[in-house]
């Protein structure tokens, strides 16, 4: 592991204890997705103490969100490791987790329990037309920035078709388009590494090994030592997610939602819905939605001491690895930037994120709008077909007023989900 990280280009180099109470007040705030905590983190960071300089903030954005897995965990702990090494990042990256990954585990076990109290019930009511919204404004946000080129436009379409029609997995929708945008992209202004300063390789191989190690090690032992079969499923799927969900959290959404449903059976549409809600409410990466599948899976399985081991592991795969992308990958983000056919794989994988994400618009739509929706396989073709005479005229309804909230309002995510909420179960009691 690569101890001796840059230092900031700052006159006030904090110490460690300085930096915690920082990172801590940081995963305590972290609200409102991805957007809202690297903001926070700039203010905190850049803005406030000056510890990283704007363009090394910004090259380290730039870096994290071509990572699989969630770009504002990531980009705290390459802040915490470029401040104090490893030590450093493993603090700053934890902190920003395990507020959230706290919080979530209790209200994963109060919905297992008392799920289907018609109070609780009532009140996701309101949540799953607010998540929907929260979606749909996602798409658009990935969509300016993301296709840029007719090229792009192209690969976003063909990935919706290939997973919306076709069922086509994700990890080869995204090694397709990662070809594509390695071959079309430009091979001028190939540059070496700019930082003037040599990596070590051996210190990089070292590392890797250290990280694949820590975060193999154990779903070994769970599939050596006899434990309950869902627990070793759960550790592949995740384990198999934190390495290919390019895009942020939206995109592991849109790779896990169906799958848990349809493939593994783990939860209901609506629960999935219902995980999404929750994940937005609390602190901390939206992608704390897979702990919260995690322990429903578990716990349908074998009760609480089950669901609880199962979030346990879903945490694990999920959050190790990107330990392992930025201790590994933080020393080379000078040179990567400088990389046009790099950048043009990534460049078309982002693109095919946003097709993803449509597919999971819709998918999301029809289940929330929708009591009934079924599919029909013709041969490799995949066909889903809402009944029209079930659609859920209130569902509809707080739609469109959390659509009028979020994209003429301007509302945050939080206030729309509370707003939703209570409205949807005064509805709903009502009825």
């Amino acid at each position: 592991m690569n101890e001796l990280a840059e230092k900031a280009s700052s006159k006030d180099h904090p110490s460690l204890a300085e930096a915690t109470q920082v990172w801590w007040r940081i995963g305590l705030l972290s609200f409102g997705g991805p957007a809202a905590q690297i903001a926070l983190m700039h203010t905190e960071v850049v803005q406030k103490r000056k510890w990283l300089s704007e363009q090394q903030f910004l090259n380290a954005l730039s870096f994290c969100m071509l990572l699989p897995g969630p770009e504002a965990m990531q980009l705290s702990t390459y802040a915490g490791w470029r401040l104090h090494g490893t030590r450093g990042g493993l603090i700053a990256g934890l902190l920003f987790v395990l507020p959230g990954a706290a919080v979530i585990m209790a209200l994963a076990a109060i919905y297992g329990s008392f799920g289907d109290v018609p109070l609780v019930s009532a009140l996701f009511y309101g949540i799953k037309a607010a998540v929907l919204v929260i979606v749909v404004e996602a798409l658009l946000r990935v969509t300016k920035k993301a296709l840029t080129r007719h090229l792009h436009w192209l690969i976003a379409t063909l990935a919706f078709i290939g997973i919306f029609f076709f069922s086509i997995s994700y990890p080869l929708i995204v090694l397709m388009a990662g070809f594509i945008g390695w071959f079309t992209g430009s091979t001028s202004q190939q540059e070496n590494l700019s930082s003037g300063k040599q990596v070590s390789v051996r210190e990089t191989l070292k590392t890797i090994f250290i990280w694949l190690f820590i975060w193999l090690l154990p779903l070994l032992a769970l599939a050596l030592f006899g434990t309950p079969d869902i627990l070793v499923e759960i550790g592949k799927f995740f384990s198999t997610l934190a390495v290919v969900t390019f895009g942020g959290a939206y995109a592991v959404l849109a790779y896990m939602a169906q799958d848990v449903v349809i493939q593994y059976h783990w939860l209901t549409a609506g629960e999935m819905i219902d995980a999404l809600g929750l994940a937005e409410t609390t602190p901390g990466p939206l992608i704390l939605v897979t702990q919260f599948v995690g322990f429903l899976a578990g716990f349908k399985e074998g009760g609480l001491l089950l669901g609880f081991s199962a979030a346990l592991v879903a945490l694990w795969t999920t959050f190790t690895p990107c330990f392992l992308w930025i201790f590994a990958g933080a020393p080379y983000i000078d040179w990567i930037s400088t990389q046009p056919r790099l950048k043009g794989a990534l460049q078309a994988i982002t693109a095919a994120v946003v097709g993803v994400i449509l597919n999971l618009s819709i998918w999301f739509a029809m289940h929330v709008l929708f009591s009934e929706v079924n599919y029909e396989n013709l041969g490799p073709l995949t066909l889903w077909q809402p009944d029209l005479a079930s659609i859920e005229w209130l569902a509809v309804a707080l739609f469109v007023f959390s659509c009028c909230l979020a994209f003429h309002l301007h509302w945050s995510i939080t206030r729309i989900l509370l707003v939703a909420a209570l409205l949807g179960a005064s509805l709903q009691l009502l009825q």
